[in-house]
Formats: C-alpha cells, sequence, structure tokens
C-alpha cells in the first residue's frame, strides 16, 4: 500500500502544506510536488479538494486526501517507518489536544497580529503570547515535543519556528520574548537544527515578500 504513487499539492508560503512535507520527509517517502497558485486555484485542485478548495491535497493510490492534519495522521499510519504519534493512546490524545490549541488559540491571534494595527492588533498580540505561555510549560525540560526525536505535534507546531518570526517582523509586533519564553525558544533552535527540517523550509526573503504583500492586501480591506 506504501509504495505506491505519492503526489504533494501545496504552496511555498503555507505552513499546512509544510507539515505534510515534513512528515513525508522523515519517513522517507518518495512524492511528486506540485505547486499551486492559491489565488487562482487550478482545475487539480478543485478537483482533487471539491469541499474546502484548498491546499494542502495528498494523492496516495489515485486517492485525494486533505486537511494537514488529516494528511499528517494518515502519513504516519500508512508508512510505518518512524513514528511520528505517540503509541501510548493518552500521549496520542494530549498531542492531539496540543496542536489544535495552537490552531486555535495562537495561529488565529498571530495571523490576527500580523496584519492589524492598533487595539485589534494588540488584542491578538495578547491571546497569542498567553497561548505561547501555554505551550512554554508543555516544552519545558524536552528537547522536542516528540521527546528526542521530532514527532507529530513537532511537526504540528512547526509553523511558530519559522512562519511566526516572519509575522512578527511583517506585522512589527513580538509575540516570543526569548527572556520570557526560554524552552520554547530552544525548542526553535532545535527544530530549525533538524537535518530534514533545516533543507525543506522556504526561502525567507520571498517568504517576507509575500506577508508584507499580504498585510497591505488584508489591512485596506478590514479598513476598507
Amino acid at each position: 500500500m506504501g509504495s505506491e504513487e505519492v503526489k504533494l499539492l501545496s504552496f511555498f508560503a503555507s505552513p499546512f502544506g509544510k507539515r505534510v512535507e515534513w512528515a513525508l520527509k522523515l519517513k522517507g517517502v518518495e512524492y511528486e510536488y506540485i505547486e499551486q497558485d492559491i489565488f487562482n486555484k487550478t482545475s487539480l485542485l478543485l478537483q482533487l479538494n471539491p469541499v474546502h478548495k484548498k491546499v494542502p491535497v495528498l494523492v496516495h493510490a489515485h486517492k485525494p486526501i486533505a486537511e494537514s492534519f488529516v494528511i499528517v495522521e494518515y502519513v504516519d499510519e500508512t508508512w510505518k517507518q518512524y513514528p511520528l504519534l505517540p503509541r501510548d493512546p493518552y500521549q496520542r490524545a494530549l498531542a492531539r489536544f496540543w496542536a489544535n490549541f495552537a490552531e486555535q488559540k495562537l495561529l488565529d491571534a498571530a495571523w490576527i497580529g500580523m496584519y492589524s494595527s492598533g487595539d485589534e492588533q494588540q488584542n491578538a498580540v495578547k491571546v497569542a503570547r498567553e497561548a505561547i505561555e501555554k505551550i512554554e510549560e508543555e516544552i519545558k525540560g524536552k528537547k522536542y515535543f516528540g521527546g528526542e526525536n521530532i514527532g507529530y505535534l513537532d511537526i504540528a507546531l512547526g509553523w511558530i519556528s519559522y512562519w511566526l518570526p516572519i509575522w512578527e517582523e511583517v506585522g512589527s509586533i513580538q509575540i516570543i520574548d526569548p527572556l520570557k519564553f526560554p524552552a520554547i525558544t530552544a525548542w526553535i533552535t532545535n527544530f530549525l537544527s533538524h537535518p530534514v527540517i533545516k533543507d525543506n523550509l522556504p526561502p525567507r526573503d520571498k517568504m517576507l515578500v509575500y506577508f508584507h504583500s499580504r498585510r497591505t492586501a488584508l489591512s485596506s480591506t478590514f479598513q476598507g
């Protein structure tokens, strides 16, 4: 089952698509990467993901799977080498809990903080920092959330290491203060130093240009 053709439809600046890439790379799964223009969606993307019409989409044995967390779990169950989710049911539940927590409480707030201004931006940064405080406690004393090896939760929260600093720069905000959050800061260093992660990051300059343009577009939309 795991040996059949694999394709990934994604977008260079998508932290969600990058999760899937990291999972595939960690497991040594060969795949064809198909870059998508999320502002001019292809017929292929609309055909493979007619419900959400978004990236990422994994195609395995001609069957499409959508939504990054769902895809990562599918990858983990299909290719058994280098397990990502913990074996213990309780630890698996905790990993999923924290992944969803970061998605709902931190990612949304950080995104709003990146493109907004004034009171809205201040409130978003406050919510994001409160979420980081909780995550800081979870990573204390660990190299990775998965222990000594990168696991499911590291992949789920991996955007914090690379996307979040870019959003902070674009929005002229600070969510992660290294002095206040030394454990998460150390995790960021460890995560970005891992060969699979380090070799599979989008160009920072290109990311800055893209997210500056998104801030401009979103700011004018919400102010108008």
